[in-house]
């Protein structure tokens, strides 16, 4: 995977990112515990760290920053997993935890595709 397609795929995957925080943002379950409420915080932290890096087009340095940000990523997505039943049981929120454990599964997936040597030619 070239650093252009590993950008492309980010983006995308940091998209389904966006959508989590904005309903954990506004899910009136979790706005009285700052744990829980880091979660949303570290997405939008993480996402914002990289747009500059897209807006110049600067594939090394987005995959940098965001490789950087992967072990917040992977820590909220395992607290909010691990706690999530401790607000609410809904369907929404088990939804949530599995997709921000998605999101983190396939950040590593492009970062390991993109550190793997091509085929030789």
């Amino acid at each position: 995977m070239t650093p252009e397609d590993a950008v492309v795929r980010c983006n995308t995957i940091l998209a389904h990112a966006w959508m989590v925080r904005t309903f954990l943002k506004h899910a009136d379950e979790i706005q009285e515990n700052e744990d829980m409420l880091d979660v949303p915080r570290t997405l939008y932290d993480s996402i914002r760290a990289v747009e500059p890096a897209f807006q110049r087009n600067d594939h090394a340095d987005y995959l940098r920053r965001l490789k950087g940000k992967l072990p917040k990523l992977r820590r909220a997505a395992e607290h909010f997993n691990a706690h999530f039943r401790e607000f609410s049981p809904h369907t929404n929120f088990e939804m949530a935890a599995l997709s921000l454990l998605g999101v983190v599964r396939e950040l590593e997936e492009v970062f390991a595709a993109v550190a793997a040597p091509g085929p030789a030619t």
